[in-house]
């Protein structure tokens, strides 16, 4: 950990994992028969950047469940679930909302899509945060695709102070604690299991070329927010491992965090050729359990690490942490939008297909930074401030310590 408390690792992680997910929706625009002999296994590598969205989710499950374990190994009681909820709301529901509300308008006014009740079903749905629960519903909008993975972010939420609740009340510390854990995702991948064998969907009009409601068809039910608890469970079991041993600083941690960063990146190059949701162990996606393992492990060590952890979190990879929840919900709308608003954009095929994917690409990237940016610290960073006010409104006196680790 660096003096300021920063856990060091955790914005390289989110950094990445927020740009793999750009460059995945960018790469797989481009037609690879027109992509130079050089290039071409940086951009099929790219391709499985798609691999971003279980980093998020083990990095989530990683910062949330910190405060539980301090509080846990310290003899106290769970944290505030007031003080939770109030920063997990702040923190997700106005960016959300706003790029869920734009991308349907958007979608209304220049997609020349028609307000029907399927429509209204699947905004509302993701709306109220509950999409995650139906092949229907699963994407919200049509041109936002990546606003699919915020349901499944906000069950993990609610399910990790049920399974901290139930570790708690075991009043078992340190590694036997950890082990009650393991406990927690088998029965995570236990109901996975069940979802996958007894919520079976059928056939009709499944399928990527049914458009985004026959590709939810397609992802579930092995897309199912038990199955994405189970990655976020993993991320909170590092959390367990590291706050044990973030005493232990030395340059073994650099060598161990270091080969863990580069695993992700071998994991990921393993699947080329592959499905890009790369469905691992009982069917879970992006390569379970060993790229959330490889994630973890990065997350337990890199803080305790000497000279690695600093390495990577330089400035510029923190402020595209900041910025990193408004790249995610902001790119694929702005992608839909240049295709709409510039003649030739993304026609990546044919001779100079190459130097156009490359002029878009370089397009939304500034572009997003920018609307990432401003939405960042006039949307999110203002709001989360705002609702801090209510945090020490309601605080105990007895509040654990560390439970401010939430944010």
């Amino acid at each position: 950990m660096t003096n300021d408390n920063r856990l060091l690792g955790a914005d390289f992680l989110r950094a990445t994992a927020c740009l793999g997910v750009l460059l995945h929706h960018l790469a797989f625009r481009m037609d690879m028969n027109a992509v130079p002999d050089a290039a071409e296994p940086v951009v099929r590598f790219l391709v499985y950047g798609s691999f971003g969205v279980t980093v998020f989710f083990v990095l989530s499950g990683f910062l949330l469940a910190r405060p539980f374990w301090l509080a846990l190994d310290a003899g106290k009681p769970m944290p505030s679930l007031r003080t939770f909820t109030l920063r997990r709301l702040a923190r997700i529901v106005p960016g959300f909302w706003l790029a869920l509300v734009v991308s349907l308008l958007l979608d209304l006014w220049l997609g020349g899509k028609v307000l029907d009740g399927e429509r209204i079903i699947r905004f509302v749905a993701g709306l109220f945060l509950v999409s995650d629960w139906h092949w229907v519903t699963l994407f919200p909008v049509d041109n936002n695709g990546p606003l699919w993975s915020i349901g499944f972010e906000v069950t993990a939420y609610m399910l990790l102070p049920l399974g901290m609740a139930a570790v708690f009340a075991l009043k078992a510390r340190s590694w036997p604690a950890r082990l009650a854990w393991l406990g927690v995702i088998g029965v995570a991948l236990i109901v996975h299991v069940l979802v996958v064998q007894y919520a079976p969907i059928d056939e009709v009009e499944r399928g990527w070329n049914h458009g985004l409601v026959g590709g939810a068809k397609a992802w579930m039910p092995r897309f199912n927010p038990i199955g994405f608890f189970a990655i976020f469970a993993v991320g909170s079991l590092a959390a367990g491992v590291q706050v044990l041993i973030q005493s232990r600083r030395g340059i073994g941690m650099d060598i161990i965090g270091g080969l863990a960063v580069l695993a992700t990146a071998l994991i990921m190059a393993l699947n080329i050729g592959g499905l890009t949701e790369g469905f691992g162990w009982l069917g879970i996606p992006y390569a379970f359990p060993v790229m959330p393992l490889a994630v973890g492990i990065a997350l337990a060590t890199l803080p305790s690490s000497i000279y690695v952890g600093r390495l990577l979190d330089n400035g510029l990879v923190r402020f595209i942490a900041r910025i990193s929840f408004g790249i995610y919900v902001w790119h694929f709308v702005i992608m839909w939008l240049l295709e709409k608003l510039v003649r030739g954009s993304f026609r990546t095929s044919g001779p100079n297909g190459w130097a156009t994917w490359l002029q878009t690409s370089t397009a939304v990237l500034v572009i997003t930074a920018v609307v990432a940016t401003l939405s960042f610290y006039l949307l999110e960073q203002p709001v989360v401030r705002w609702a801090r006010k209510f945090e020490r409104a309601g605080r105990r006196e007895d509040e654990p310590a560390g439970a401010k680790a939430v944010s």
